[in-house]
């Protein structure tokens, strides 16, 4: 039978979809590509034997399709059958007309290209939808019976990777989203990976232990690193030098279960053929060091967002990478890592200046950090590739052309790549001079801290990873995603997973169309307009801000009424001509404007139209979850109004005023409880149950609900007198 999504999809990837008999001729090398053409090639030769990819595909399929598995038969091929690259090619069996027979042949470079493919037939033939369970999971109801699946061009469909590098993750994902995760969240997660086209994630868990055994090496006892640690719930930021000790101490039973988590990680990973991206050393090193090595170059740090420089968890310590024990230690990290897992991708993150300025900005200086650095990963692994966070270009006015330079041209060409982490919003590439020479790739930040906001820019999406790979003298290679937090707007993830195939750009309205209809699994009219909304104002954020949830619903109450003016703003608010804005009466108030870059009565106008479709879809779960959030989204909005009329009506010393609209506000936020308590996909008891779920004790189990509780409320230190310098980044909702 045909499917209505076959016209679609022809569409929608004319570019990327060529018969095989013109397969010789595609090729996606750019200048970058050829300078890490042997770590490619290295990984290729190392990956997993072809029967351990299909096997380990064959599973993720039976986990994610229990009743369709007979129906798609999967092949490893080589990348020379693909014309040189990576690729995956869809084919009808020859048999498919005998019961019982699959169907589908679906045959890719690895296991990664395996089930890209199967999830590029499932979107465009079968009409579905794969997304994070907390945001409403896959949506299958479209998919046909078992012997009537959607055929195929007869030549079959070939798809290729324009670029070859598809990146996951953020150095501080780990903390926002994975802290809790067991093995059986995990599982699914790499499953989602695969399904996506994602080759080369970040695998941080467990490497705290491998820092205990390495620092044992150098004297350095485990009562030493209680205090360098951070607690489960803030390791990343002890990882990169921002903090030590806060949320600790780790208990060794937690150190011993995550190294064995990671074992499971990376074996996963290795036999569906990614390639996962291993911590390296940035020369954070614990204060006892000093003791054994009183010659070393070892500099305390300055504060990092701490009240009062707090010395319990402030002020880290930094061994400056050209003293030679930088190097001892970097190759002893490799290689425990190596004896621990058994195998490497040969790639591994390091940032040392991320959030922490060099102590001097020349640029010899920093060329000689940047030579140590990665003779620290040299020392260890011949053939290892330094992958850096390019946030340090975005963030820190230090970097100037002739520092970035120094420190980008400090490694052989070709061991080095960057991250333009934050290239949707704020690229580097193209005020770099493509990162002046170096191999970079083109990433989605999109996501601070875990914030839960409906946001994104889905045109800068379809069509900046493609200006960047066309460019003139293009030293890109490859497309991530490197958001602080999952498992929230799935449309931005879906629209971004997608690039890595995407040879042109994208026509967001075609495709905004044909994603309501595999998210609800069918084609509701009303929806599609909806959608067609949030695209053009929710979805399109161009005021180049940095997007974190700063509405007054979910912030800490702690603002002073008196150093707020309310004046008028330009944006429509719910059939007002115009709404209120806040404005500061002093620089040094802790009053964080919310957010807002559209025109509120369009969104309530799409919500309508949500809840207007209610009985065609009440049935599906992405629905459910959709309908919430964008609920969600118009209170939120909403509630930062009604407390403009607070202040107005306060400033006017009209007691009556405040206390009727301070009512409102209060039964909105029971309101707000009441919605989000309808979507396991918003509550809070999941995160903290994950938390105490890894206790082994009652003491633990205080310690994790802890942590889970202080990172998304007050995330670091305060005194009686200053509240956290950090409260809400975190926030939940």
């Amino acid at each position: 039978m045909d499917s209505p999504f076959r016209s679609v999809s022809l569409i929608l990837f004319f570019i990327t979809t060529i018969t095989l008999s013109t397969l010789a001729v595609a090729q996606s090398s750019t200048i970058g590509v050829q300078y890490i053409s042997r770590l490619l090639d290295i990984q290729d030769r190392e990956r997993a034997p072809p029967s351990v990819q299909l096997a380990a595909a064959y599973a993720v399929l039976q986990r994610l399709l229990p009743s369709h598995y007979s129906a798609f038969q999967f092949r490893i091929i080589s990348k020379k059958q693909c014309g040189g690259e990576y690729c995956f090619i869809l084919r009808n069996h020859p048999s498919s007309y005998i019961r019982g027979t699959p169907e589908i042949v679906i045959s890719g470079v690895t296991g990664v290209e395996v089930l890209a493919g199967l999830h590029w037939y499932l979107r465009y033939w079968c009409g579905s939808h794969i997304s994070w369970d907390k945001t409403g999971g896959v949506q299958v109801a479209s998919m046909p019976k078992l012997g009537s699946f959607p055929r195929v061009q007869d030549a079959g469909v070939f798809v290729k990777r324009p670029i070859p590098l598809n990146y996951y993750q953020n150095a501080v994902t780990s903390s926002y989203t994975f802290a809790w995760w067991d093995w059986k969240r995990w599982e699914k997660e790499i499953d989602w990976m695969a399904l996506q086209g994602i080759n080369l994630p970040l695998a941080f868990t467990g490497q705290e232990t491998i820092w205990q055994k390495v620092f044992q090496k150098f004297n350095i006892s485990n009562s030493d690193l209680d205090d360098f640690f951070g607690g489960p719930g803030f390791l990343a930021w002890s990882r990169m030098s921002n903090l030590h000790g806060w949320g600790g101490p780790l208990p060794q039973s937690w150190l011993d279960q995550q190294l064995v988590l990671q074992k499971k990680i990376l074996v996963r990973m290795y036999e569906l053929g990614m390639n996962p991206v291993l911590p390296a050393f940035s020369g954070n090193v614990p204060a006892a060091l000093q003791n054994v090595f009183p010659s070393a170059k070892i500099t305390q740090l300055g504060n990092w967002f701490s009240v009062k420089s707090d010395p319990r968890w402030c002020c880290t310590y930094l061994l400056d990478a050209t003293d030679p024990l930088f190097i001892e230690i970097g190759r002893a990290f490799i290689e425990q890592q190596l004896k621990e897992y058994g195998r490497t991708s040969h790639i591994y993150n390091c940032d040392t200046f991320d959030e922490n300025t060099p102590p001097v900005d020349s640029p010899e200086y920093i060329s000689s950090l940047g030579a140590a650095i990665y003779s620290g990963m040299q020392s260890g692994d011949s053939d290892a590739v330094w992958l850096m966070q390019g946030w340090l270009f975005s963030y820190d006015p230090f970097w100037r052309p002739p520092q970035m330079k120094a420190l980008l041209h400090s490694v052989p060409l070709g061991k080095l790549v960057v991250l333009d982490l934050f290239a949707e919003v704020k690229p580097i590439w193209s005020t770099s001079k493509q990162f002046y020479g170096v191999p970079y790739i083109w990433c989605m930040l999109h996501n601070f801290a875990g914030n839960i906001e409906m946001y994104g820019i889905l045109d800068s999406i379809a069509f900046g990873p493609v200006e960047a790979r066309t460019s003139e003298n293009t030293t890109m290679v490859g497309v991530g995603m490197s958001m602080e937090g999952i498992e929230q707007n799935p449309v931005v993830y879906d629209l971004m997973s997608e690039m890595a195939f995407q040879h042109e750009n994208v026509d967001v309205k075609a495709w905004i169309n044909q994603y309501s209809v595999r998210r609800y699994g069918r084609s509701v009219p009303a929806i599609q307009d909806a959608w067609n909304v949030l695209y053009h104002t929710v979805y399109n954020c161009t005021d180049g801000a940095t997007d974190k949830n700063r509405d007054v619903i979910v912030a800490f109450p702690d603002v002073d009424p008196s150093i707020i003016s309310v004046t008028e703003g330009k944006y429509q608010n719910y059939g007002k001509p115009v709404s209120k804005k806040a404005v500061l009466k002093s620089e040094t108030s802790s009053y964080d404007h919310p957010h807002l870059w559209y025109s509120t009565s369009e969104v309530i106008r799409a919500l309508e139209l949500f809840i207007a479709s209610g009985n065609e879809l009440s049935a599906s779960n992405t629905y459910r979850y959709d309908l919430i959030d964008l609920t969600r989204q118009a209170l939120a909005k909403y509630a930062n109004e009604l407390f403009l009329n607070i202040l107005e009506a306060y400033q006017l010393n009209d007691a009556h005023g405040v206390f009727q609209l301070s009512r409102r506000f209060l039964e909105l936020v029971e309101d707000m409880d009441g919605l989000l308590a309808c979507h396991d996909g918003f509550l809070l008891g999941p995160w903290l149950e994950s938390a105490k779920q890894l206790a082994q004790n009652e003491e633990q189990e205080k310690q994790y609900e802890w942590n889970a509780r202080t990172q998304i409320t007050m995330w670091f230190d305060n005194t009686q007198e200053e509240a956290s310098l950090l409260r809400d980044y975190g926030k939940w909702m």
